[in-house]
């Protein structure tokens, strides 16, 4: 009998992060702490340059966030803390392991991170890895879903990542706020071309033999540049979008399924505004209990009838106008 080989469920967080998080992560390690092996936080320390959404709180959110870590840990006797480390000894030993250069930037021309998500890649101690950020959600349940996307993964050579179904399944069976490709694996599945980097569950020896060395990329449009310029922010690229040109080049794909009953799907907020953070306990409690509404069916972003972002869309566009 061959041996399962085990899975690493690594978990990207800041201090930013930490109003949605106390209520995310242990939400989280419900769905997915008894299907892995291993949990590795990915602590990130290194604020972006010159603020935004992306540092907002930082330093006074800081500690309550390491607080918040430990004890998860104490909780789950196989989950470590992994701060994110920017020496130049260690941004070159993964820059040389996924990239083949000394260097890769520490966030993209937005902001966000791109060398932590690589760093949380490289310290995981398997090769099996389910990579999430800390404000998805999850519903359906399954503790099977690991399992299934490990004999996807280990059956599929040219699929490079899966992932829970995004939202919860439609009476149709299709997708209604994404665009994938129909497959058969028994329950909903679906087929992309590109990867977000918000989740996914990946070979990482596959990704090393297929796709490495991956290749740092630009922005595209020239008015990302100027944003990037004017914030302090490096003029690269996306993480998801070098990796996802990577696959295009390779003929890879990713593979969205809910698999055996009750299946995995997940969701995204849109927003992180204080008001969703202050209703996530309930919204999590519907969401385990499977009472998303009838327009949430077959969409990977909370709509407004499961939580209402109006008054956060709003703040985001006078945001837009004056950006």
């Amino acid at each position: 009998m061959v041996a399962h080989r085990p899975v690493t469920l690594q978990i990207n967080v800041a201090p930013t992060d930490l109003p949605h998080a106390v209520a995310t992560l242990p939400h989280q390690l419900r769905q997915w702490a008894r299907q892995v092996d291993e949990i590795l936080f990915t602590l990130d320390l290194h604020r972006t340059a010159r603020g935004g959404r992306f540092a907002e709180g930082w330093e006074e959110r800081r500690q309550p966030m390491q607080q918040l870590l430990t004890s998860l840990c104490e909780k789950h006797s196989n989950a470590r803390i992994d701060e994110v480390e920017y020496t130049s000894d260690r941004v070159r030993a993964v820059a040389q392991r996924f990239f083949a250069c000394d260097w890769i930037p520490a966030k993209d021309t937005k902001g966000a991170p791109f060398f932590p998500y690589f760093h949380g890649l490289d310290r995981a101690r398997h090769d099996l890895i389910l990579h999430l950020d800390s404000d998805l959600l999850f519903g359906g349940c399954s503790q099977t879903w690991i399992a299934e996307a490990r004999e996807l993964l280990e059956t599929h050579e040219e699929i490079l990542a899966c992932g829970p179904l995004p939202g919860p399944p439609a009476a149709d069976g299709m997708l209604h706020s994404q665009n994938g490709e129909p497959i058969g694996l028994g329950s909903p599945a679906f087929q992309f071309r590109t990867i977000s980097t918000r989740l996914f569950m990946v070979d990482r020896s596959r990704l090393l033999e297929r796709l490495a060395p991956l290749r740092l990329r630009g922005p595209i449009r020239t008015i990302s540049m100027l944003k990037a310029r004017l914030h302090g922010n490096p003029p690269y690229a996306a993480a998801e979008i070098v990796l996802s040109a990577a696959m295009a080049e390779k003929s890879m794909s990713r593979v969205d399924f809910l698999g055996e009953s009750p299946g995995m799907w997940s969701l995204h907020p849109p927003y992180r505004s204080p008001a969703f953070c202050a209703a996530l306990p309930e919204l999590i409690r519907r969401i385990e209990k499977d009472e998303a509404p009838a327009s949430q069916l077959g969409r990977h972003e909370i709509v407004d009838d499961l939580f209402d972002f109006s008054a956060a869309r709003r703040r985001a566009r006078l945001r837009r106008i004056w950006a």
